[in-house]
């Protein structure tokens, strides 16, 4: 418990300080926001700070600071430290100077940002790849709230022969449809307040209980087995450099978020409210992880047997089992999240934290294809100023979602493909914001203060591309062969990030 709680000190200390830091270097004044520049009623709203950040962090939050941790936490009690300061100087960092440059440039969506500060070809293969990574965002968090809701909630099989599996699908895309169509302030800045109070109690209610429940969690030093599983030992075998930090991506550091923050850009009704409003949610979204990191770690080291879960090693590799009826039974990370909450909130508390988690998904998937709408219109000067024109575009968005979610759901190793290349396309994008925000810093007459988005550039430029060639989903290359790779292109990364910065 206690790296856990050197952990929440890091986050907590480090990010009053280092976000005060970022808001200095940005310097927020008092001119007129695009909420009021090009008020329009439909996407430039103003809205209150307090509506903005509970809307942002439900917006950047989804399923990842969730299941990234679930996952992760196998790594270890690294992970306690590794997110609070990837978090502060990473993730919290990307948040602010992504939304706040959005918002001074006049409301800005990310292509248009990376347009602007980088190469013509760098701005095309951008677009490509972004709207590719929102579609995908849509997709799993399609897949992964229908899944739970089936699963934990309502107690069905959520398998690909059930009606109650399409359903459900169904139900999320006709709200995905509807929140993606109507003004922002009609479903989304009225609805979000609530769920992301709701995904703030629940998260606090665990963290209370993971003290008043006295489960011994891992720390640094000494021995690392509980549970009869040995987390030193799976650190050793699964490279924690690179795949842990594409496992744990939101929490840490989410190239995605660069998307949300830009639809606030154009909501927010001062640039002061920025820190609260881009860098706080982000530490809240760090707090989440880490909150769930112990819970999976508490209920690993309670065993099976005792209404935890229980490591045994697959045919694919370490698998989570749950006792039912004494039987052991593989289950999901999905499903590791109705154990963690009914146990540490008991069976009324575990519903509610459960519905939380299946909005909390929800709400990243709706914004996800509204982003994805307008990056879309805005690149190719598509009108958006009727319901018809964004039912169309939106309609042709969605056909090709509900086409992939049917693929993933008949293959057996479907959701896992597409969530590999989400969590790997998701840190990729954050390589294309954090170099944006070096250059924007440089021509802003702030290059003294270029080195902060350096550190998580050169970082995830060196995580993404060594996943990219190690990775079965990838070139599958030895490790040892891809770190060189990696290392040549970090260099060119950062290199060509200065020379553009320069010119």
């Amino acid at each position: 418990m206690i790296t856990f709680i050197i952990g929440l000190a890091i986050l907590v200390v480090g990010g009053l300080i280092y976000g005060r830091v970022c808001e200095n270097v940005f310097g927020p004044d008092d001119r007129k926001t695009p909420a009021y520049a090009k008020q329009d009623n439909v996407d430039y709203v103003p809205m209150k700070r307090w509506k903005n950040s509970l809307v942002n962090l439900l917006n950047i939050a989804g399923t990842g600071p969730i299941l990234g941790p679930i996952q992760g936490i196998l790594f270890g009690p690294v992970a306690f430290i590794t997110i609070p300061i990837g978090c502060v100087i990473g993730g919290a960092m990307h948040d602010y100077f992504t939304g706040m440059i959005c918002t001074r440039e006049g409301g800005l969506q990310m292509p248009e940002m990376i347009r602007r500060f980088q190469k013509k070809g760098v701005f095309w293969f951008f677009t490509a790849f972004v709207c590719i990574t929102c579609f995908l965002c849509g997709v799993v968090f399609v897949y992964t709230p229908g899944d739970i809701a089936a699963t934990q909630l309502f107690g069905f099989g959520g398998t690909a022969g059930e009606v109650s599996t399409w359903i459900i699908y169904g139900a999320i895309f006709i709200y995905y449809l509807i929140a993606t169509v109507l003004p922002i302030d009609k479903i989304i800045g009225k609805v979000y307040p609530v769920f992301g109070g709701l995904l703030i109690v629940s998260a606090i209610g665990i963290f209370i209980m993971l003290f008043v429940t006295g489960n011994p969690l891992c720390e640094l030093w000494g021995d690392q087995t509980l549970g009869g599983f040995d987390f030193k030992a799976y650190f050793t075998a699964q490279h924690f450099i690179p795949a842990f930090f594409v496992t744990v991506a939101c929490g840490i550091m989410s190239g995605f978020h660069s998307t949300q923050t830009s639809l606030i850009a154009r909501t927010i009704e001062s640039e002061k409210h920025g820190r609260m409003t881009f860098y706080n949610m982000m530490l809240c979204e760090g707090f989440i992880a880490m909150v769930w990191a112990a819970g999976t770690m508490a209920v690993i080291g309670l065993g099976a047997e005792n209404a935890g879960i229980t490591m045994q090693m697959t045919e694919s590799g370490w698998g989570y089992f749950q006792s039912v009826d004494g039987v052991m039974q593989k289950i999901s990370a999905t499903s590791v999240v109705g154990v963690v909450c009914k146990y540490m909130l008991g069976n009324a508390g575990g519903i509610i934290a459960i519905i939380g988690v299946i909005i909390l998904p929800i709400s990243t998937g709706d914004t996800a294809f509204r982003s994805l709408r307008l990056m879309i219109a805005e690149t190719f000067h598509i009108r958006q100023d009727s319901v018809k024109r964004r039912l169309v575009l939106s309609g042709m968005i969605f056909m090709l979602a509900l086409g992939l979610v049917i693929w993933a759901k008949n293959d057996s190793n479907g959701f896992n493909t597409i969530w590999r290349y989400f969590g790997w396309a998701n840190q990729t994008v954050s390589v294309f914001a954090t170099s944006s925000i070096f250059v924007y810093l440089v021509r802003s007459g702030k290059a003294r203060f270029a080195w902060m988005p350096a550190i998580p550039l050169v970082f995830y430029s060196f995580i993404t591309s060594a996943y990219l060639f190690n990775a079965p989903i990838g070139f599958s290359l030895d490790i040892g062969i891809a770190y060189i790779i990696a290392g040549v292109f970090t260099a060119f990364v950062l290199a060509g990030t200065v020379y553009t910065a320069r010119r």
